[in-house]
């Protein structure tokens, strides 16, 4: 095999750089902050690790693999971005642990009044707020039973919550998941969720999944939680559901628009949690490190011809399966 040129944009230490040069013997490494790789440098790749804008991605015509370090891929799948013949691989399977420990954390907060309490620690009041809400006995609604969604749903079952999970394929169900259905069952079973827990990528398909009309059909009491992306939810109905008392609370990780603008009226709404987009990032080192070592084990297969890992099917967007 020809000497590659490898371009890795993610954040790496020594440690790193050891283990990709064990995974990659006899071809360069370039290392490169993504905010500062060039349309050249780019260009110049045989295969990248890491994500670069798709605009930067479209130039790269000699580009035989890139592996994103994300498990969303929109806008890497559309026609021309990458050129013919090359493959896209993502993160599926790293975020699960994080992203589901960060949406239990925004779940509790709500549900124990917690922000207020503290609001009132630094105000120095001692005043007991209105009944706390229990995970233990309710019922969670899982959309998209990815690696997320699992993650989510195995935690809320271990607390003692019923599980209800929607993945887009009728496949076998993990254990702790009481009752799994497609998309098409959504109206049926939103009724009686008490925890929404959505996962969804961002892709037509997805978007204003929660609208209105599917608000509606959600208890008054029941709690939204989005950490996938921000189109799924309609934020200006969202807005008026919470406002109006016809939803208990949401808990949101990804917003639309996103950065959010500080004018927006979600950021005023009753009952909301909003975190900028982090519960997914490198901000837990647990998380970096697995997707470094998802990119070196791939790279390895990648060089000695063996199949790699969470190869995304283009048509779709999803991974292979």
């Amino acid at each position: 095999m020809k000497t590659m040129r490898i371009l890795i944009v993610l954040p790496v230490q020594e440690r790193h750089r050891a283990m990709f040069a064990a995974a990659a013997p006899g071809h360069e490494l370039v290392y490169c902050p993504a905010g500062e790789v060039s349309q050249e440098m780019a260009a110049s790749a045989d295969v990248i690790l890491g994500n670069l804008p798709a605009k930067i991605i479209a130039g790269c015509k000699k580009l035989r693999w890139l592996q994103l370090n994300n498990a969303g891929t929109e806008g890497f799948c559309k026609k021309g971005v990458l050129p013919e013949g090359a493959v896209l691989t993502n993160a599926t399977g790293v975020y699960g642990m994080a992203i589901s420990e960060h949406m239990i954390a925004m779940l509790f907060m709500l549900q124990k009044h917690l922000e207020r309490y503290y609001m009132q620690q630094r105000e120095h009041q001692w005043k007991k707020l209105e009944p706390m809400q229990p995970v233990c006995g309710s019922t969670t609604l899982v959309i998209g039973l990815g690696d997320i969604g699992t993650a989510f749903a195995q935690k809320m079952a271990a607390m003692g919550s019923y599980v209800i999970g929607i993945r887009r394929h009728a496949v076998p169900k993990p254990e702790f998941v009481g009752e799994q259905y497609t998309m098409d069952a959504l109206n049926a079973v939103l009724p009686r969720a008490d925890i929404v827990a959505m996962a969804l990528p961002g892709y037509d398909r997805t978007r204003h999944v929660i609208c209105r009309e599917t608000l509606a059909l959600m208890k008054p009491t029941a709690v939204l939680i989005n950490v996938g992306r921000g189109m799924s939810v309609d934020s200006m109905a969202l807005c008026e559901a919470l406002n109006a008392g016809r939803l208990g609370g949401a808990c949101l990780d990804v917003t639309e628009p996103e950065p959010l603008p500080p004018k927006h009226p979600l950021w005023d709404a009753k009952n909301v949690v909003i975190t900028p987009h982090v519960s997914g990032g490198f901000e837990l080192e647990a998380t970096l490190e697995k997707i470094l070592e998802l990119c070196a084990q791939n790279l390895r297969r990648f060089l000695s011809g063996e199949p790699l890992k969470n190869v995304v099917d283009m048509t779709t967007g999803y991974i292979r399966h």
